[in-house]
């Protein structure tokens, strides 16, 4: 993941739109003092793109500096990165599967057209109640 000069990006399984980043922390730990983990932000659906929330994966990878931990999270593939993602989402409280934009437009095409309501129009009604 780290050979990108930009965060990774990865739709979510919740139909949300996802940037990845490769972050450290120290680990409280005195045998491996710093972890890399990866934070995920969630993209607004609607409107201008604006972060909408966030995810925080466990440490997956230790260090004994914080370079040493990104260096050893760096040779993550990107496979291995939307596995957590899709992990992460799954367990998220009031986690759902979403539909994908693309399958929201597909379905909404496939619809019968509205021909309006079946009876009267409007137009019989003109000039009534005045």
């Amino acid at each position: 993941m780290a050979v990108h000069d930009r965060p990774a990006a990865f739709g979510g399984a919740d139909g949300f739109s996802y940037s990845a980043e490769i972050l450290t922390d120290e680990t409280g730990e005195a045998e491996r003092p710093f972890g890399a983990y990866l934070l995920f932000v969630r993209w607004a659906r609607i409107g201008t793109a604006s972060p909408e929330g966030h995810l925080e994966s466990r440490f997956v990878a230790f260090g004994s500096t914080p370079d040493d931990a990104l260096r050893a999270a760096g040779v993550l593939t990107l496979d291995a990165v939307k596995q957590v993602l899709d992990e992460l989402v799954a367990a998220a409280p009031g986690a759902r599967q979403g539909r994908r934009w693309w399958d929201a437009m597909r379905a909404e095409s496939d619809r019968e057209p509205d021909t309006g309501s079946v009876g009267e129009s409007d137009a019989d009604h003109v000039g009534e109640g005045e």
